[in-house]
């Protein structure tokens, strides 16, 4: 049994346990059957890009320096609109949580403005704002703001109330309160709240940018699809695609899961005591 226990693990066992191989891995076999609908014409060549021509797309703007300046004003306003976002969602909704009265007030407001979409908004938007980074940003904003609301309300009721009870009784005041168990003990859903705004953010942000834009990547695949540039246009979804995941698994992703453990352990301690 000893021999058996200390015994190599195969290859092909490490392989799936790579952290590159996991990542990686599932997109094989679409970028295959990506090539492969390319490779046997199945949809016409003016109609659908196979990775070649993508990676020959890629190639070229980045040569020219098309891409990367598109992409950083996508960047820009999507960081203004994440951070307005952010300093507008966060405070409104520890608000309307804490505060019964606001809340009864507040609450068909946001369920109303929850169930608008962001695209509705962008005909006022120009008209308002024309066609500018203010326009842009204030859709982001409008796609974040409710459902971070919503998920800190949410965050704020899931924090059991024997833990409020018993700061109290130790002669916490309220803002002690708030500081030391509300807030540690909602940041779970508040942080499910902020990935799944960045979330919507984003979507957000390319159909503004086809709408209202004149760079960014939006602007890019619909600019690319006026002049018939299909290719282009696969890249642009490809990109989008690519930079989400990334932004996803190295912080929004981390962040949620730290915050979930950390409450974890709150909740284990206490089921223990």
């Amino acid at each position: 049994m000893a021999a058996l226990s200390t015994a190599p693990m195969p290859v092909w066992r490490r392989l799936l346990r790579s952290g590159t191989v996991r990542t990686l891995g599932p997109f094989v076999p679409v970028v295959v059957l990506w090539w492969l609908l390319a490779a046997f014409e199945v949809f016409p060549r003016s109609f659908f890009a196979g990775p070649t021509a993508v990676l020959t797309t890629l190639g070229g703007l980045l040569e020219k320096g098309i891409l990367p300046g598109y992409l950083s004003d996508s960047l820009t306003r999507l960081a203004y609109g994440v951070g307005f976002g952010l300093l507008i969602g966060l405070p409104l909704g520890f608000a309307v949580a804490m505060i019964g009265r606001l809340r009864r007030f507040c609450w068909p407001i946001l369920l109303f403005f929850q169930a608008i979409a962001d695209i509705a908004w962008l005909p006022i938007v120009i008209v308002w704002f024309g066609f500018s980074l203010t326009a842009v940003t204030f859709v982001i904003v409008y796609t974040i703001v409710f459902p971070l609301m919503l998920s800190v309300v949410a965050g704020v009721e899931q924090v059991p109330r024997e833990l409020v009870r018993a700061a109290r009784s130790l002669g916490a005041g309220r803002w002690r309160v708030f500081v030391e168990v509300i807030v540690p003990g909602s940041l779970p859903s508040v942080a499910g709240g902020i990935r799944t705004g960045l979330g919507y953010g984003w979507r957000a942000l390319v159909a503004a940018e086809i709408i209202v834009g004149t760079s960014g990547i939006g602007y890019m695949m619909f600019d690319a699809r006026r002049v018939g540039d299909i290719s282009q246009v696969f890249l642009g979804m490809v990109v989008l695609g690519s930079l989400w995941y990334a932004l996803d698994a190295l912080i929004l992703a981390p962040f949620e899961r730290a915050t979930v453990e950390r409450w974890g352990m709150v909740r284990r301690l206490e089921a223990d005591g």
